[in-house]
């Protein structure tokens, strides 16, 4: 099997890891693709968000498979364009993929779906942002309605800077605060059969101890040992079969990765919100831990054949992933600085570039993920910090709490 994956971040080098190592795999390719990517891959200096430009590298190279890894180009209709000249493509169709596109156009599939989540109302001026902010108290939450990288999102006890952040957007939709510990399910999905990955969680803001501003993703672990028993079950019942359905009802058929982000609050499990693609560090440890051949579960579901997917085989032991971030992100990342230490196996590259004389420097936000597995959790913590140690770069930073809670049994449910 030809494989194209579009993409150059942390999500796309964990994918390129699990395409490389699937057996069936006997050519990946990978557009732009990443320093790290281009020892498993070939790369390809294409736009992934030009659908012209993408389907005419996936003609020219033979692709039997092509896996969008970002959000972007789905919403630019590249699946669209590639399946038109007939070769499958894992990631939903631009209009499948406004769940993720579209704050207010998922809140109106779930509530037409009957799916559990947050009351919210979509705004677009002052006053009708004020208003939801009144109604639904502090803590605020305030969603950009459109694509913002993973940092959209404000939850604050501060009214004026919610205000601001709406402003700031234009269109938003603001949602009453839903308390309880967070997880990201990943399901793998051709529009009708659907099948769960482990359940993983990430770590959204910057500072030790949940404080600072929203990032796109500080660190994440599977399994999640404290999870009530039966939650994927509940979770595919009562929230994925649901919207899929509804979707498939609207004649926008969703196939691909239906990101699930939820709050496992006192009332039981609550969608925050969807994702139409992998989620980006939670990738880097669920991938880690499945056995199966990533490229055909992949392909089963870009043609339709997921039903008839021998069942998912997982690793024994757990995975922790740690984001190292350059200085001054998310506000103002400095980029161009020299990394070392990050070579070998557990180094994803999420924002490097090769420099002209071959030097490995920052190029984003969020630079390295130190990822590793142990017997336990506790033993893939150590490993992941074991791994940070041995990265130098001048200002980073990353959090030191990466599943201590979990580690240390403090992760609690409301009552």
């Amino acid at each position: 099997m030809r494989v194209l994956l579009l993409g150059g971040g942390g999500r796309e080098h964990a994918l390129a890891l699990g395409l490389a190592g699937d057996p069936s795999v006997e050519q990946l390719i990978a557009a732009p693709g990443n320093p790290g990517i281009a020892s498993l891959a070939s790369l390809r200096d294409v736009d992934p968000c030009d659908p012209a430009a993408v389907t005419a590298l996936a003609v020219a190279s033979g692709a039997d498979l092509v896996v969008i890894g970002p959000e972007a180009p789905l919403v630019a209709g590249v699946a669209d364009a590639v399946r038109a000249k007939g070769i499958a493509v894992f990631g939903p169709s631009a209009e499948a993929a406004r769940l993720e596109g579209s704050k207010a156009f998922a809140k109106d599939v779930m509530t037409a779906a009957g799916v559990p989540t947050a009351r919210a109302y979509a705004c677009t001026d002052a006053a009708g942002t004020g208003r939801a902010l009144d109604e639904f108290g502090a803590p605020y939450v305030v969603k950009n309605d459109g694509l913002a990288a993973g940092k959209g999102v404000v939850v604050t006890d501060d009214r004026a800077a919610a205000l601001r952040h709406a402003e700031e957007c234009g269109r938003v939709v603001v949602e009453e605060y839903l308390a309880g510990p967070e997880v990201s399910l990943f399901v793998v999905t051709d529009g009708e059969a659907a099948v769960p990955l482990l359940p993983a969680q990430d770590f959204k803001r910057i500072g030790d101890g949940d404080t600072g501003p929203n990032t796109g993703g500080m660190g994440a672990y599977a399994p999640l040992p404290w999870t009530p028993p039966g939650l994927v079950d509940e979770v595919m019942r009562d929230v994925v079969h649901p919207t899929l359905a509804e979707l498939a009802r609207r004649g926008t058929p969703f196939a691909g990765l239906l990101y699930v982000g939820l709050a496992i609050t006192a009332d039981g499990p609550r969608v925050i919100e969807f994702n139409a693609r992998f989620g980006d560090p939670e990738t880097q440890v669920v991938l880690a831990l499945l056995e199966t051949p990533l490229a055909g579960l992949l392909h089963a579901a870009a043609t339709g054949t997921l039903a008839g997917h021998p069942p998912l085989r997982w690793r024994d032991g757990a995975a922790v992933t740690v984001v190292v971030a350059a200085e001054g992100y998310p506000a103002a990342p400095r980029t161009g600085d020299v990394i070392t230490g990050a070579q070998g196996p557990g180094i994803i590259h999420s924002g490097t570039r090769r420099a002209a004389d071959g030097a490995l420097l920052s190029a984003g936000g969020r630079v390295l993920c130190a990822t590793a597995t142990g017997a336990d959790l506790p033993a893939a913590r150590a490993a992941a910090y074991a791994l940070v140690a041995g990265v130098e770069l001048a200002g980073s930073q990353h959090r030191t709490d990466i599943a201590s809670a979990a580690v240390e049994g403090r992760v609690t449910i409301p009552a």
